[in-house]
C-alpha cells in the first residue's frame, strides 16, 4: 500500500494508532481469524473486537469475508498488506544566493573628520592635502581614495531583500589601512565599524603602507604616502560579527534590522581609541585589489527538489 501525508489516508494514521489493532496485524500475519478469535487472543470482548476491526477494515489493511461457521455465518479477517509506504511532501531546497552592490569610496553621504586628510580620483588629487572641505567638493563621488586621522564617514545603501528571502549573512568587503602622515608600516590604528547605528567591533590596522607602489595605484601618486591596504572582509551572522573569520562581537543580523529597506555604513576613528592612527580607504583603480567597498547578502529562498 502506498498513501501520502493527506486527510484522504488520515484513517490508515488513525487505524495504526492504537496498541490493539497492531496486535490484531501481528495476529492476523499469522493466519486470518474470526471476530470471536481475535477476542479471545486480546481477552477483549466481540463487540469492542468489531469495533477495532472496522477501523483496519476502513483504512483497507485487512478485508473481512463472511463464511459458514458452526454456529451459522462467521466474518473471517483477513491482512490485506504486506508493507505501508508513506510518501512524503518534496522537500523544499534551500537555493543560496546574494545580492551585490557596490559603493564607490567617494560615494559617502555624511562625514566628520579631522586632518591628516585627503581625497582624489585615479587621474588627480581634490583640493590639497589636509583641507576637510574639498571632502564635500563636487567630484568627490569620482574619488577612488579618501584619508583622515580622526572621525568618520557614512554610506548609505539600497537593499533588496524580498519579503520571500530569507537573510543569511551580510559580508562587507574593503581595501583598508591606517592613516599615518606621510606613511608609516607601524601605526596602528583602531577603526570602528556601525551598520544602521549599531556599532558591530572594530579592528586594529597595523599601518599605512607605501614600502611598495600598488598594483592599482595611479603612476603619478607619490611614492612616499599610502598606497595600498589590506583586503578584509567583514561579516555579519546569525551567531555574531566577524573579521576575516575571527569573531568581534556578539552583533547578529537580527540586531541591526537587516530588512530595513535602505542601510547605513560607517567606517571610524574614535577619537577616544587607545590607538587613534587614521583610516585609509582605496576604491577601484587604487591599492591592490581594484575594487570599490562590496556589500553582499547571501540569502535562501525556497525551491521543490
Amino acid at each position: 500500500m502506498e498513501i501520502n501525508i493527506s486527510n484522504e489516508h488520515l484513517p490508515v494514521y488513525e487505524a495504526l494508532a492504537s496498541a490493539v489493532r497492531i496486535k490484531i496485524i501481528h495476529l492476523l500475519a499469522e493466519r486470518p481469524m474470526n471476530i470471536r478469535e481475535l477476542a479471545e487472543a486480546t481477552e477483549l470482548s466481540s463487540a469492542i473486537m468489531t469495533m477495532h476491526v472496522k477501523k483496519l477494515e476502513k483504512a483497507k489493511i485487512i478485508y473481512t469475508d463472511m463464511i459458514p461457521g458452526k454456529a451459522g455465518v462467521q466474518k473471517l479477517c483477513v491482512l490485506d498488506v504486506d508493507k505501508i509506504e508513506i510518501i512524503f511532501p518534496k522537500k523544499l531546497k534551500q537555493i543560496k544566493e546574494f545580492h551585490q552592490f557596490d559603493v564607490p569610496v567617494g560615494h559617502y553621504t555624511d562625514f566628520t573628520i579631522e586632518p591628516t586628510c585627503g581625497i582624489a580620483t585615479r587621474e588627480k588629487l581634490i583640493g590639497e592635502f589636509d583641507e576637510p572641505r574639498y571632502f564635500l567638493d563636487h567630484d568627490r563621488v569620482n574619488a577612488s581614495i579618501l584619508w583622515f586621522g580622526q572621525g568618520y564617514v557614512e554610506y548609505k545603501i539600497p537593499n533588496f531583500l524580498l519579503s520571500s528571502n530569507k537573510p543569511e549573512e551580510l559580508e562587507i568587503s574593503m581595501e583598508i589601512s591606517s592613516e599615518a602622515p606621510d606613511s608609516n608600516s607601524n601605526w596602528p590604528s583602531d577603526i570602528s565599524f556601525y551598520l544602521n547605528g549599531v556599532q558591530l567591533g572594530k579592528w586594529t590596522s597595523p599601518g599605512d603602507f607605501a614600502d611598495n607602489k600598488g598594483k592599482y595605484t595611479p603612476s603619478w601618486w607619490p611614492s612616499h604616502i599610502n598606497q595600498y591596504g589590506l583586503l578584509k572582509y567583514l561579516r555579519i551572522t546569525s551567531n555574531g560579527t566577524f573579521m576575516d573569520g575571527i569573531k568581534i562581537s556578539d552583533v547578529t543580523l537580527e540586531n541591526v534590522g537587516i530588512r530595513e529597506k535602505q542601510w547605513t555604513f560607517r567606517v571610524a576613528v574614535n577619537k577616544e581609541e587607545e590607538h587613534v592612527g587614521g583610516v585609509t580607504l582605496f576604491g577601484a583603480g587604487f591599492g591592490n585589489y581594484n575594487q570599490d567597498i562590496i556589500f553582499r547578502l547571501y540569502y535562501t529562498k525556497e525551491q521543490k527538489l
